[in-house]
């Protein structure tokens, strides 16, 4: 990413990456065995073809990256579970009848609070946390608030890539990975997302808001610790921009239009 610069601690890559991996398998393992609290029924959903599948995927993600964290970067970990737990909700209990941020925000404004509102003021707190807890040895100000809009925009944008098997998981690796050497939140996301990948892949599991926004959380505050003030306010823009035409334009349509982009989407589908 442009505008880097390194950091003084010494992140565990090492040890954050296969640990979230363990935890992530044993979640799914649980479920497969019907072991988990409550049941795994209340989380199985339509897919975009109507074929039932499960959400449980997500949990398994979200638990995955924050185990470790809570021990290297436990700010950075309840992030993750803050930014899980927000889309747990809308999971468990949204209104489907609305999407996007401009159909929640016009249901705010006709006196309404949805799910999806609810979602965006606590990313928005996880955001600030996340920046204030990265900023906390290098001084705050402006750059903060790009940090903080950076990790609650990832958020977002996580959940909107969340259309088809793989895609946000690709997506997710696409980022995390050249961060995962030096960034424990994207080491942890990336081990999380390599177990999920091939039964996402196959159409038995998804993310859903709380795999989806726990995945963008993680890598938003992997780029806030590595970027530059200069960077940060640049990828913000990107994402911003990304989360503004996705109102307008399906990503789905732009995907399946462009060569090289279709065969990346598609690749590993069953």
């Amino acid at each position: 990413m442009s505008g880097a610069r390194p950091q003084g601690r010494p992140p565990r890559p090492g040890v954050v990456l296969p640990a979230a991996a363990v935890v992530t398998a044993g979640v799914a393992w649980l479920d497969r065995r019907g072991a988990l609290p409550g049941g795994g029924r209340r989380w199985v959903r339509l897919n975009h073809r109507g074929v039932e599948v499960t959400l449980v995927e997500g949990v398994a993600v979200a638990l995955g990256t924050a185990t470790p964290l809570a021990v290297v970067e436990p700010a950075s970990a309840a992030v993750v579970l803050l930014a899980a737990g927000a889309g747990a909700v809308d999971d468990l209990g949204g209104d489907g009848g609305v999407k996007g941020l401009r159909g929640h925000l016009g249901a705010l404004r006709h006196g309404t609070v949805t799910t999806g509102v609810l979602k965006i003021g606590v990313l928005g707190a996880a955001g600030l946390l996340a920046a204030c807890s990265v900023d906390r040895d290098r001084g705050r100000g402006r750059h903060t608030l790009a940090a903080a809009g950076l990790v609650a925009g990832a958020a977002n944008l996580a959940n909107l890539l969340d259309l088809r098997p793989g895609r946000a998981l690709k997506a997710g690796l696409l980022v995390g990975l050249p961060l995962a050497g030096g960034q424990p939140a994207a080491a942890a996301c990336t081990g999380a997302a390599l177990v999920a990948l091939p039964e996402d892949l196959r159409s038995r599991s998804m993310l859903g808001d709380t795999g989806a926004n726990a995945l963008g959380a993680a890598l938003g505050v992997a780029a806030a610790r590595r970027l530059s003030p200069r960077g940060r306010w640049a990828w913000l823009g990107v994402v911003t921009a990304l989360t503004l035409l996705s109102e307008r334009v399906s990503f789905s349509r732009v995907i399946d239009a462009t060569p090289g982009l279709r065969q990346l989407d598609r690749w590993g589908r069953e």
